[in-house]
């Protein structure tokens, strides 16, 4: 017999799983130096704060406040949560007029002794959907 899973099962078994004590992510608070490319604009860099949520953490998940500067752009701000090396992130432009916001997927690595994370992100209504890259360094 086929067994089939949907992906709310799965998510649901992994929620479940996730009651046992699980080791805390690491903690990738900090200050970060960005350099991206957006599919409508081109190449950008940005500085990211992200500053943990002791608060909103638990069993291995760790939840973040998040803050985007990009020159010429502006502010963005949003949200973010990990589990070991993911790191998912909402964001938006203080300016709601563009429609400029979206959802990121990041993968946290180290590269020369620091913290880097390399993100892929989809914006659904800006300029009829857009997409980009970023990778961020923390100082």
């Amino acid at each position: 017999m086929k067994h089939r899973f949907t992906f709310a099962a799965l998510l649901l078994a992994g929620a479940c799983s996730a009651g046992a004590a699980t080791p805390a992510s690491p903690d990738y608070s900090g200050v970060y130096d960005c350099k991206g490319v957006d599919k409508s604009e081109g190449p950008y860099t940005a500085t990211v704060n992200l500053d943990a949520v002791p608060a909103q953490s638990e069993n291995g998940w760790r939840s973040y406040n998040f803050k985007m500067d990009v020159p010429g752009y502006g502010i963005y701000r949003g949200q973010a949560v990990s589990r070991g090396n993911q790191l998912a992130i909402h964001f938006a432009l203080d300016d709601p007029g563009p429609k400029d916001f979206g959802t990121g997927l990041a993968t946290v690595s180290t590269r020369g002794g620091r913290t880097t994370y390399t993100k892929f992100y989809y914006e659904p209504e800006f300029k009829g959907g857009n997409h980009g890259t970023e990778t961020c360094m923390r100082r």
